[in-house]
């Protein structure tokens, strides 16, 4: 699934990435918040644990992943706006948090995850940067891969049975993306089609 990485991140991205939110002033209350975006299978779950990591030897680290809070298939422009109401208000206001988590198993949500304010929120996924999500990120990372190999990534990832499900997706992202210009407002665009 989409939580399962094989590979670690490139070291010259990770690295860019905390030097990015190391220099960064918060955006969120007290906590900097470094939004992985990007479309799926472009390794924006690798990146973010990679990331996750490093900024651990600079202060509390805290990681919330946008595929718990897509309402299903075709809830991409619903997560950013929960995204914000859910998570970063709260730790914004230096309160802890709690969102709830979407089964896809099920196709509902099946409980809640709490997220502490720390120095470094990671939020990783498509919209973790977008619309009312988008003003809390202090460090916004646009990831980015060649069209079949993300679509390669995501079938080797999640297997064949969702496949009719990446056009659907697909088309979210384009119209999500485009109005939000989320690649142009981004502070860093990494491309792992070389990876």
């Amino acid at each position: 699934m989409w939580d399962q990485i094989a590979s670690p991140a490139d070291p010259r991205h990770v690295a860019a990435v905390v030097e990015l939110a190391r220099r960064a002033e918060p955006g969120c209350g007290d906590t900097v918040v470094v939004a992985i975006d990007g479309r799926s299978g472009a390794g924006k779950t690798t990146l973010a644990a990679g990331v996750a990591q490093a900024l651990a030897a600079l202060g509390t680290v805290e990681v919330v992943h946008m595929d718990h809070l897509y309402p299903g298939w075709e809830g991409l422009s619903a997560a950013p706006g929960l995204l914000a109401t859910t998570v970063l208000e709260p730790i914004a206001h230096g309160d802890p948090a709690a969102y709830p988590v979407w089964s896809w198993v099920r196709g509902d949500w099946a409980g809640t995850r709490t997220v502490r304010p720390s120095r470094y929120l990671v939020v990783e996924g498509c919209g973790s940067s977008v619309g009312p999500a988008g003003p809390y990120a202090a460090v916004r990372v646009w990831m980015e891969a060649d069209r079949p190999l993300r679509f390669r990534r995501g079938i080797d990832r999640d297997g064949e049975t969702y496949e009719p499900m990446w056009e659907l997706w697909a088309a979210q992202e384009e119209a999500l993306f485009e109005d939000d210009r989320t690649k142009a407002r981004a502070d860093l665009v990494l491309d792992t089609s070389t990876l």
